[in-house]
């Protein structure tokens, strides 16, 4: 079993990745989603723990071998930024989302040497904003972004064409279509389920696949 289908049955089996095409969840922007995530139930439960740490590390030594620090996004990419770095033996920091307002009024916690070769770790990339910002404030200090190593990414287009245009590099250990076909597999959805998924995950602005037939 190669590693994103194997992460896509870890999400799914303690409902990290949970699809709900007939009774679609409302995002913060409104719209209508048949999918939820919360890649933080992954720190719970020990063995998909192991799966995801020990595949964020792989990817590392794989994809960035020139790799000198991990940084996470702030909050939920501390963690496995923090689990990976033990296992590759390697330093870890973090961004936050602004800088605080005390004390040295810092953004990026921990220590980042300029021309510092640094691999972002983050938990789930959607439209890709808020870990491109994270990329922007390490390059503004001087860091050397060779990349970004995310659990789970939507696939949109709009995330692509933004990281695309950042000059930005990601890879996800899974990805929406690859869960979207293990969960018709393992039956947790209709096979009928998957186009009407991936039309969401193609234009969530056009919500035709809730009347689509089911």
């Amino acid at each position: 079993m190669d590693t994103k289908e194997q992460i896509a049955r870890d999400l799914l089996k303690i409902q990290a990745v949970f699809f709900r095409p007939d009774e679609p969840f409302t995002w913060a922007s409104g719209i209508h989603s048949p999918v939820y995530c919360d890649n933080r139930l992954t720190l719970t439960d020990v063995a998909v723990r192991n799966d995801v740490e020990k595949a964020i590390a792989a990817t590392v030594q794989a994809v960035y071998p020139r790799a000198e620090l991990l940084m996470g996004t702030s909050t939920a990419g501390i963690a496995h930024a923090a689990i990976a770095g033990h296992l590759l033996g390697m330093p870890m920091g973090y961004v936050r989302s602004g800088a605080k307002d005390h004390g040295r009024r810092n953004q990026i916690e921990g220590r980042l040497l300029p021309g510092q070769k640094v691999v972002v770790v983050e938990d789930l990339i959607s439209t890709g904003g808020s870990c491109i910002e994270v990329v922007n404030v390490l390059r503004e200090a001087g860091a050397e972004v060779l990349g970004i190593v995310s659990i789970f990414t939507y696939g949109m287009q709009a995330g692509l064409a933004r990281l695309a245009a950042a000059q930005v590099q990601n890879v996800s250990l899974t990805d929406f279509d690859t869960v979207a076909r293990v969960a018709a597999q393992e039956g947790y959805i209709r096979p009928a389920d998957v186009a009407r998924l991936l039309a969401f995950r193609d234009n969530p602005d056009d919500e035709s696949w809730i009347r689509a037939e089911k």
